[in-house]
């Protein structure tokens, strides 16, 4: 399967979802961006690996990266391998000696010790095609860009657009950065699709 390598391009705090974060993963030969939603331990732990903060004892991750260490395993490359049913599933490939192992992890955790041991982190084609959000330019100034009327819900309205229409709001929420929005818009014209 074709991977592709990303880096970490964002990590926001959602204002419409108590507690969570959106981790925004890019790839640099495109503009398609992966938004992934985690929690707040898992914003802390990736945002602490990031800074090189060392906390004065070891956290969950720090532990892990130094269990792994004591053992020569080092953690060679994170893949997000699986987006089903509005969940995403990552791998660790992690190597011994010779011998490599594959390891079930959740993106948020897989990615908290990527940046902790330095290593690749990359996605399936697959998992791009399904979940990704492509950043396009900013449409055109005549572009007519639907609005969602007071009286109805958001839902409701969402519902009635055309795909044409949906991918319009989709390219507003990305440009305006609102990206659980985008998430949402992505999943509802993939399902009309």
């Amino acid at each position: 399967m074709n991977k592709i390598a990303l880096e970490i391009k964002e990590l926001l705090y959602s204002q419409s979802s108590s507690g969570a974060y959106v981790l925004i993963l890019g790839d640099n030969q495109s503009r398609r961006r992966l938004p992934i939603v985690i929690g707040t331990n898992e914003a802390q732990a990736i945002a602490m690996g990031l800074e090189g903060n060392q906390p004065s004892r070891p956290l969950t991750h720090d532990l892990f990266k130094s269990f792994a260490l004591h053992y020569d395993v080092d953690l060679v490359e994170v893949v997000i391998t699986r987006f089903l049913d509005g969940v995403f599933y990552a791998t660790l490939v992690c190597k011994q000696g010779d011998d490599f192992s594959m390891i079930d992890a959740r993106p948020s955790d897989a990615i908290a010790l990527a940046v902790r041991f330095n290593c690749p982190i990359s996605a399936y084609e697959s998992v791009m095609n399904e979940a990704g959000i492509e950043m396009e330019e900013a449409e055109e100034a005549d572009t007519v860009v639907p609005q969602i009327p007071e009286e109805e819900s958001p839902e409701e309205h969402l519902d009635s657009l055309t795909v044409e229409q949906l991918q319009q709001l989709l390219d507003m929420a990305i440009e305006e950065e609102n990206y659980e929005k985008a998430a949402e818009l992505r999943d509802l014209i993939n399902s009309k699709s």
